[in-house]
């Protein structure tokens, strides 16, 4: 591997800098590998000049490059101008034109990407564009293919974007052959057989088998892994691409079925890291039903989405036997959400995924639907300070289960504030905005008004740590 250095980082023990040019001949003075190509120039002429001569040496490189960046010279003037967002307003890149070529569609075919997207690809006759030979070329979705209007048999032109990815530009009409066809998009997923569906404003249609998608495979797990998901604590993306490999798991399922010697065996996993694998595992079996709708990797249901579905069903079997008018009466779900959901529980192997991960010991508690509920609903809850007995995700939860929702902030919106020890700004800004303070006996007040509902609550919380 080789580079061109292009810029300071820390430079303690270096002699004083004012200028890029200088820091880049300080660099060469030292031996670090520099560009040749590097020059100082005057005016907007001097850069065209520039572009232009860099732009002839361009094909006789032993490097591929895209184009020329501008920097302002001094440091000085650097600091002044400073950045936009995460760019700076002293560089600037100036791109060269793609390179094409003109070659045959022999085939249109689909890839299902890492999230159950679904690509159109071109197969072309092999051309040699911007220094590599060029086979395949996407399509990018249903839309674009069509708004080009491209056919198996028609010649093409290509263009490697941004000199990396294959890309159809145009279709030379005029050599269109008389056999030329039509791509039609498939209706189930070439990898595993599950329903292709397009959701409602979305260009891309998707794999709704989410759980048994070999294309979808690591992706699934590794998000199912997650902290925020079931925080399977060491299973994270390389411990995940070697159990696929090594077709270990091919399931979410599977996961509860890995053993000792399985993992042992698996490149830098001792025995004890595999033993602390497995106690995760084992660990992540008592969930909640929040957690597990969100691990499940829905499309478009996040966190928030998937407290709000655990909150209005109340189980996972009501959840999977709504339809879409009744997911699209659960709070801030749309039509586009209503589709995921539903597509994604009318999925048979998904089903049946979900049902081998109940009977090998993934359990939660069912919401229940208290009387006292409807208080919350509706209400923002903002917790602060140390609270006595209750750790903050406890607190959460408990909240949360009983309909209403907490928040980081405190604002003209929030409903109440729970504050605890060593309470801060939030709750000054409370005392400020009149907003009722609760301590955290007021709050178990409001959240278990019976003595039998507080055991209740007060359990299911405490067997179930960090659900949040």
């Amino acid at each position: 591997m080789h580079f061109f250095a292009y810029g300071l980082g820390a430079s303690d023990g270096a002699p004083e800098i004012h200028s890029h040019a200088e820091a880049m001949q300080y660099l060469t003075d030292l031996r670090f590998p520099v560009s040749a190509l590097r020059g100082v120039k005057k005016g907007a002429q001097g850069l065209r000049d520039y572009y232009a001569e860099v732009g002839q040496k361009r094909s006789d490189l032993p490097f591929d490059i895209d184009g020329v960046v501008y920097k302002v010279n001094t440091f000085e003037l650097q600091a002044i101008l400073g950045f936009v967002s995460r760019a700076p307003r002293w560089a600037v890149a100036h791109k060269f034109p793609a390179e094409e070529a003109t070659t045959v569609v022999e085939d249109i075919t689909v890839q299902v990407g890492r999230t159950g997207a679904i690509t159109p690809v071109a197969r072309l006759k092999p051309v040699f564009v911007g220094g590599v030979t060029v086979t395949n070329a996407t399509l990018h979705n249903e839309d674009e293919m069509r708004r080009k209007d491209i056919h198996i048999g028609d010649t093409v032109v290509v263009r490697r974007a941004g000199d990396v990815i294959p890309e159809v530009v145009l279709v030379k009409q005029e050599f269109r052959p008389a056999d030329a066809r039509l791509f039609v998009m498939p209706t189930v997923c070439p990898e595993c057989g599950s329903h292709v569906v397009r959701l409602e404003d979305e260009a891309v249609a998707r794999c709704t088998g989410g759980l048994i998608c070999p294309a979808q495979r690591k992706q699934a797990i590794t998000h199912f892994a997650s902290r925020r998901a079931m925080d399977i604590e060491g299973l994270g993306e390389k411990l995940v691409d070697q159990l696929v490999e090594r077709q270990l798991v091919h399931h979410l399922d599977d996961i509860y079925r890995l053993t000792l010697p399985m993992l042992a065996g698996l490149d830098r996993m001792a025995e004890k890291s595999a033993q602390n694998v497995l106690a995760a595992i084992e660990k992540s079996k008592a969930t909640s039903l929040p957690r597990f709708i969100y691990a499940l990797g829905i499309r478009n249901v996040g966190e928030a989405t998937a407290k709000d579905l655990a909150q209005h069903f109340g189980s996972l079997e009501a959840l999977m036997q709504a339809d879409i008018a009744s997911l699209m009466q659960v709070n801030d779900v749309g039509p586009v959400v209503a589709e995921a959901a539903y597509q994604f529980f009318a999925e048979t192997h998904n089903r049946e995924v979900i049902a081998a991960m109940r009977a090998l010991g993934v359990q939660w508690a069912d919401i229940a639907k208290t009387s006292h509920a409807s208080a919350f609903t509706g209400k923002t809850f903002v917790l602060t300070g140390t609270l006595p007995t209750l750790k903050r995700d406890q607190a959460q939860a408990m909240i949360e289960a009983a309909g209403g929702k907490v928040s980081g902030s405190v604002s003209a919106k929030t409903s109440y504030v729970v504050a605890g020890a060593e309470a801060g700004s939030k709750l000054e800004k409370a005392q400020q905005l009149n907003i009722p303070i609760l301590d955290e006996s007021a709050l178990l007040v409001m959240l278990q008004p019976s003595e039998h509902e507080a055991d209740q609550a007060q359990d299911a919380s405490l067997t179930q740590p960090d659900l949040f």
